[in-house]
């Protein structure tokens, strides 16, 4: 399976009176149609690694590619999700799907028919004409979602997208999310604090060192967990327990040091 995102050697140091040195000498890649998710200390440079991969941030030395291309800018290829949901209060749920390829100059008809089979595909039939403030938190992320979905990327970026969620309606949107990337296949860049939540989405954990963020291991997930750890009884499993708990270890470790 070929890379389709690679970092090499990527840093990065915000000046200032204090000069903050978030990032240092991060290198990995995330191989196509791969879920990775990226854990570590708060401060150590996650979402800062995001920001940079979407084109949002420079970084101050390294090279990041997508598909080969070096990253300089935001690109189409990447969909970035964000915790906020980031949703247009004066649109409805079709008019926020809608949004980009209505940018993108695609005719009235055509984007109409692509809403709604996201509108679908999210569980949200019914709820077309409805604004953000009449949604719930799930309900607005998956609008997010589908916004960024229907535009069509190669790569999803994901910021926290469900940690203003309570735990319930966190557990079902990550279910979603699995059913989702199953059907659209999309390289999924995934930041979290949650760690049960990495273990139960990602086919790889990226875990990070306290700041300045480097790549302190890499856990190869899918190898280790059987095939049923997206039921119920596959989340209760001992392998599933155990490898949440090796991954706490390695963090709490990382957290003592602050």
């Amino acid at each position: 399976m070929q890379d389709k995102i690679y970092l090499e050697n990527v840093s990065k140091v915000f000046p200032g009176e204090r000069e903050i040195e978030a990032l240092s000498n991060v290198s990995f890649s995330v191989k196509e149609n791969e879920f990775l998710c990226v854990l570590g200390p708060s401060g150590c440079g996650k979402t800062t690694l995001l920001n940079i991969i979407a084109g949002l941030e420079t970084a101050t030395s390294g090279k990041i590619l997508v598909d080969g291309k070096e990253v300089s800018k935001p690109g189409a290829d990447r969909g970035v999700i964000f915790q906020s949901y980031a949703l247009f209060p004066w649109k409805t749920v079709l008019g926020n799907i809608e949004f980009g390829p209505k940018l993108r100059g695609v005719s009235k008809k055509e984007r109409r028919e692509l809403a709604m089979k996201y509108i679908k595909s999210m569980g949200l039939s019914g709820f077309e004409n409805a604004y953000p403030k009449e949604l719930s938190g799930g309900m607005k992320q998956r609008v997010a979602i589908a916004r960024v979905y229907i535009n069509d990327p190669t790569v999803m970026l994901m910021d926290e997208p469900f940690a203003n969620l309570d735990a319930q309606t966190r557990s079902i949107m990550q279910e979603e999310l699995i059913d989702i990337w199953r059907k659209f296949r999309k390289t999924v860049f995934f930041v979290t604090h949650n760690i049960e939540e990495a273990v139960y989405l990602a086919d790889r954990i990226v875990i990070m060192t306290c700041r300045p963020g480097k790549v302190k291991e890499i856990v190869d997930v899918k190898s280790l967990l059987p095939s049923n750890r997206y039921s119920t009884e596959g989340k209760l499993s001992a392998e599933f327990i155990g490898l949440a708990r090796k991954v706490w270890d390695s963090i709490k470790e990382e957290i003592k040091t602050i």
